[in-house]
C-alpha cells in the first residue's frame, strides 16, 4: 500500500472527513455560451462591449462582439453586467486554514477540515487562483485539482525559510531550537509552515528539499515581522550569503525567491542577492523603491491588515501593526509615483477574517484608479505567477480573458471600472463565478 506524506496529511485528512461540499460544481455539459456581456479583458481600460464570450472545456475560445451560438450547450445572458477574470489574490496563507493561534495546535482532523473550508470560502469570494507565499498548501493543492475539495488554484511556495530567531521560527520564549532540544513542538514544525536554516549550507539544502516536495517557487525571511514578538520589525535576518544561497538553488530549479521584508535595510540586501519579490515592502524609501523598479522587482504588499483587528495579536505585535500602518501610506504613494510592478496581496492571518479579502482592492482608491486596481487583482499577478517557469503548475494563461486562456471569470453586476466598491461585496455582486470551465456560483438561474 503506498505510504501517506505526511506533508499532505492535513489536507488528506479534510478530504477523508468533508462530507458536504457547499460550493458544488453545477453541472453544465458542452460549451457555455456568455451573451450580452460587457467584458473586461484584464488589461484593457476600455471595456469590450455588447460582447459574447465562449468557454470550452476549462479555456476560452471566443471572445466576439459578433452573435456567436454553441450547439447543445450552455447560454447565460448576462444581462448588460461585467463579465472579468477572476481575481488572483498573491499573498494568501491557506496552510494557516484562517484559523487563531490556539487553533493551530488543535487536532489535525479539524484543521485539515479548516483548510478545505477556507479554501472553498475563497474562490467563493471570487479568488480563483492563489499564490501561496509560505506555509506548506501542496497537499490542499493537489486535493483540489484533483476535484475533491473546491477551492482556487494554488501556486505555492510550501515552507517558508528562515533562520534562527527569525520571522519564520515561531518558538514561544523558553522552547527549545529542535536542532538542540526536542521539548515542545510550535505550529510552523506542526503544519510544516517553516523551516529553520542557518548558513549557506543549510540554506542550500533547505531550498532544495522544499523544491522536491513540488513548491514553485521559495520564499525566505529577510526582515523582522509584525505577527511575532521575537522578531523586531526593524532586524535584518539573512545574510547577503545566506540570501544569494537560496537564490542559486531556486535558479538551478529554473524558479525564484521572494523575500518577506518591511525595512528598507532588508529589501535593499535581498534585491541585491537577487531576490525577484518583496512580499511586504512597507518601509521601503524613495531611493530603494526607484532602485527595486530599475530592478523589475515585484511587490505583494497589503494595506487592509494593518487596518483591522486580528485576535491572535500580542499588545507588542499590535503596536507594529500601527507603525506599518503608517508606513503603508508612504509605500503606495512610491508605489504609484514610480509604476511598481505591484499586485493583490491580502495576508490575512492567525484568524483575521477572511470575508473582508476582497475589500483590499476596495481600499487602494485611495491611490490607484479602478482600473489600475483591478489590473493589480488580475493581469498583473498572473504576469507574476508565470515567474515560475516550468515550475507553475498551471501553465496556461491567467488574469485575462482572450482566446485559448483558462476559464477563470466572474460576471459582476455592475461596473467596477466605474465603481470599485462592487469587488467589496462578492456575495452580493458576483452573479457568476467560473473557475477551470467549471461553475460554482451563477445566482441568474
Amino acid at each position: 500500500m503506498k505510504r501517506l506524506n505526511p506533508r499532505n496529511l492535513t489536507a488528506a485528512l479534510a478530504v477523508a472527513v468533508s462530507f458536504a461540499l457547499p460550493a458544488t460544481a453545477q453541472d453544465a455539459s458542452g460549451p457555455i455560451l456568455f451573451t450580452n456581456v460587457h467584458v473586461f479583458d484584464g488589461v484593457n481600460e476600455a471595456l469590450i462591449e455588447n460582447a459574447n464570450v465562449v468557454v470550452t472545456d476549462n479555456l476560452i475560445t471566443a471572445v466576439s462582439t459578433e452573435a456567436l451560438a454553441v450547439a447543445g450547450g450552455t447560454v447565460i445572458d448576462g444581462g448588460g453586467r461585467t463579465l472579468m477574470p477572476g481575481l488572483i489574490d498573491t499573498h494568501q496563507h491557506l496552510n494557516q486554514g484562517g484559523l487563531s493561534l490556539a487553533d493551530q495546535f488543535a487536532n489535525l482532523y479539524y484543521i485539515g477540515i479548516a483548510q478545505s473550508k477556507y479554501a472553498e470560502g475563497t474562490l467563493m469570494r471570487g479568488v480563483t487562483s492563489v499564490r501561496d507565499p509560505g506555509g506548506d498548501s501542496m497537499g490542499l493543492k493537489r486535493a483540489i485539482d484533483e476535484g475533491l475539495v473546491p477551492g482556487p488554484r494554488i501556486v505555492s511556495a510550501g515552507p517558508v525559510v528562515g533562520p534562527t530567531n527569525g520571522h519564520g521560527d515561531t518558538r514561544f520564549p523558553y522552547t527549545g531550537h529542535p536542532r538542540f532540544d526536542k521539548v515542545g513542538m510550535t505550529p510552523d514544525r506542526r503544519l510544516n509552515f517553516a523551516y529553520m536554516a542557518d548558513g549557506e549550507a543549510e540554506v542550500l539544502a533547505a531550498t532544495r528539499e522544499i523544491l522536491r516536495q513540488g513548491a514553485s517557487f521559495i520564499k525566505i525571511m529577510a526582515g523582522g515581522g509584525v505577527s511575532t514578538d521575537l522578531d523586531p520589525i526593524d532586524t535584518k535576518q539573512y545574510t547577503p550569503a545566506e540570501m544569494r544561497a537560496a537564490v542559486a538553488a531556486a535558479a538551478d530549479w529554473n524558479t525564484y525567491v521572494g523575500a518577506h521584508a518591511y525595512n528598507v535595510e532588508s529589501i535593499r540586501r535581498a534585491i541585491d542577492a537577487g531576490v525577484k519579490v518583496i512580499e511586504h515592502g512597507q518601509q521601503i524609501d524613495d531611493e530603494t523603491m526607484r532602485y527595486a523598479v530599475e530592478k523589475g522587482i515585484w511587490f505583494t504588499s497589503q494595506y487592509l491588515v494593518f487596518t483591522i483587528d486580528i485576535p491572535s495579536f500580542t499588545e507588542k505585535a499590535r503596536e507594529s501593526q500601527r507603525v506599518v500602518l503608517q508606513d503603508t501610506e508612504r509605500f503606495f504613494e512610491l508605489a504609484k509615483k514610480y509604476n511598481a510592478k505591484l499586485t493583490f496581496g491580502t495576508d490575512l492571518v492567525l484568524g483575521a477574517d477572511p470575508m473582508l479579502q476582497t475589500k483590499e482592492l476596495v481600499m487602494r482608491k485611495k491611490w490607484f484608479t479602478p482600473y489600475e486596481i483591478l489590473v493589480q487583482g488580475t493581469s498583473r499577478p498572473a504576469e507574476l505567477i508565470a515567474l515560475s517557469g516550468p515550475r507553475n503548475p498551471y501553465p496556461g494563461k491567467l488574469g485575462v480573458i482572450e482566446e485559448g486562456a483558462y476559464a477563470d471569470l466572474l460576471l459582476v453586476d455592475g461596473n467596477p471600472l466605474e465603481n470599485i466598491d462592487l469587488i467589496g461585496d462578492p456575495e452580493k455582486n458576483f452573479v457568476v463565478i467560473m473557475k477551470d470551465g467549471v461553475i460554482y456560483k451563477n445566482t441568474l438561474q
